[in-house]
């Protein structure tokens, strides 16, 4: 059975402006699934820029058995399209094809996604999919009811639901547990087109995508991850990781990874052997990570092993500006700690990026105008100001609902304004947004071009490059933001 693994081709100019990286959980379904005896394909058509025509094309080449995809909230409508493209393609060879969604907004939302696409979607999988996928699979292979599989949503052909149970065709599997020990997961690295994966910012530099930990215990109000997680946290053995961090160094020419957990910090004791394995074996690959504030305080002590180790760009969740805001959001975190993690990051020579969210219902151009100079006293080297989204799954959601204006969720992306507030339109949120980029930045460039340090200096003139000709900004400020001449001078000179 041949299970062909693809992506949807979303794009919005907000990570992807930075560079390329793999689907990390394609990498470990594909590997379980091959273990169980399946042919999986993985086929990263956002990454390579595919649209659904060149999609199509893949489709009728490949004929794959299943199409399976995943997608956050705001790539849902065209990773469902993408299985419509599936189920005609499969229609015109006259054959049949099973065709499955996973990702945070199928965990939460199958109920509609199956309602509204059920022509498209024949199963929706609910939380982790290596072994739920497996499942599935084996349940059709031989025959099984795919009812006795756990984490599962689908709907059974009305004349089977009449019969086993009345008018309701609608059949939710109750949830499958956590796998326990993540050092059981089985990568398919081999099956990774690495040719398609770089970090922008280090030209000519190879990237890899590890998770060292899965989960988050933090109760933020407006996050998705903590409600997928169920605020559980889960840690792979360090010694595990490093391995397999030698092993994508050693085989496929890895030189930056990206570790994609939202906490692998945590446990303090197993990041720092962590830490120290990598600087014993003296690796020399860079790594970007993202962690809390605190954290950070904490190992205070510990930093010079951060760098030491290839850290080179850590993502600090302040988010809000103000206590109030923090507290809303369940940040469990404070004003004066969030700038202390920043300052102690840039004393060890760690590239600081951090988010602001704007658009809260009380958002006023005066409340965006406090955010934008807190934002330049908490003094992060990158920022971005992001608009709330009203995820629908989100404990906020209830009291965002009445200022939501679309239920287009291809703008839930943090970029494009769905909402109002009570004193600002979307029109007003979305010049907001960009006028705190453009001062932002603006203040920044200068210091960028006369920075000192070659290694960060480089490092911040290729990212302001990014930022202002590759990321969403170009959408909305045609040509980009206007850069100083001097700091036109130094790019230009970077580049030569």
């Amino acid at each position: 059975m041949k299970i062909l693994l693809i992506t949807p081709p979303y794009h919005s100019g907000v990570l992807e402006s930075a560079g390329r990286w793999p689907n990390l959980g394609f990498v470990y379904i594909a590997g379980h699934l091959r273990a169980a005896g399946f042919d999986p394909v993985i086929y990263d058509a956002m990454s390579a820029d595919h649209d659904l025509a060149r999609i199509e094309g893949r489709l009728r080449e490949e004929m794959p058995d299943a199409v399976l995809t995943t997608s956050f909230t705001a790539s849902t409508p065209a990773a469902i399209e993408l299985l419509r493209v599936a189920k005609r393609v499969a229609a015109d060879q006259g054959r049949e094809v099973v065709t499955g969604l996973g990702g945070v907004h199928a965990t939460f939302m199958y109920e509609e996604i199956l309602a509204g696409d059920g022509d498209a979607v024949d199963y929706c999988f609910r939380g982790e999919g290596e072994l739920t996928t497996v499942g599935l699979f084996t349940a059709l292979r031989d025959g099984t009811d795919a009812a006795t599989v756990p984490g599962l949503a689908f709907r059974r052909p009305q004349t089977v639901a009449r019969e086993a149970e009345g008018d309701d065709d609608l059949v939710v599997t109750p949830a499958r547990p956590f796998i326990p020990n993540l050092d059981d997961l089985i990568p398919a690295w081999d099956l990774v087109d690495w040719d398609l994966y770089t970090f922008y910012v280090v030209p000519g530099s190879r990237m890899a995508t590890i998770n060292t930990s899965r989960g988050c215990g933090q109760a933020c109000s407006f996050c998705s991850q903590q409600k997928f997680w169920q605020r559980t946290w889960r840690g792979r053995s360090p010694e595990t990781i490093a391995n397999e961090i030698f092993h994508l160094e050693r085989e496929y020419g890895i030189d930056v990874f990206l570790i994609s957990d939202e906490l692998p910090t945590y446990d303090r004791d197993r990041w720092e052997r962590l830490l120290d394995l990598l600087i014993e074996a003296g690796s020399t690959s860079y790594l970007l990570m993202e962690t809390r504030v605190d954290d950070i305080v904490r190992d205070e002590d510990i930093l010079a092993k951060y760098r030491t180790a290839g850290i080179i760009h850590i993502y600090v969740g302040v988010e809000a500006t103000s206590q109030e805001t923090l507290d809303r959001f369940q940040k469990n975190a404070d004003v004066q700690t969030g700038k202390r993690a920043i300052e102690l990051l840039a004393q060890h020579n760690i590239l600081t990026e951090t988010s602001f969210v704007l658009g809260v219902p009380e958002e006023t151009p005066e409340t965006v105008a406090r955010t934008l100079e807190m934002a330049k006293f908490y003094d992060p080297d990158m920022a971005h100001f992001l608009l709330l989204a009203p995820w629908p799954y989100a404990d906020m959601y209830a009291e965002l609902e009445p200022y939501v204006e679309t239920r287009d969720y291809a703008l839930y992306n943090l970029v494009e304004p769905v909402m109002r507030t009570k004193g600002m339109t979307r029109d007003e949120l979305m010049s907001a947004v960009i006028k705190c980029y453009m001062d932002f930045y603006m203040s920044r460039l200068p210091l960028w071009a006369a920075e000192k340090d070659k290694f960060k200096r480089a490092y911040m003139l290729r990212s302001a490059k990014l930022i202002m000709q590759n990321s969403f900004i170009t959408k909305h400020i045609p040509g980009g933001l206007k850069m100083p001449a001097t700091v036109r001078k130094a790019i230009d000179r970077l580049a030569g």
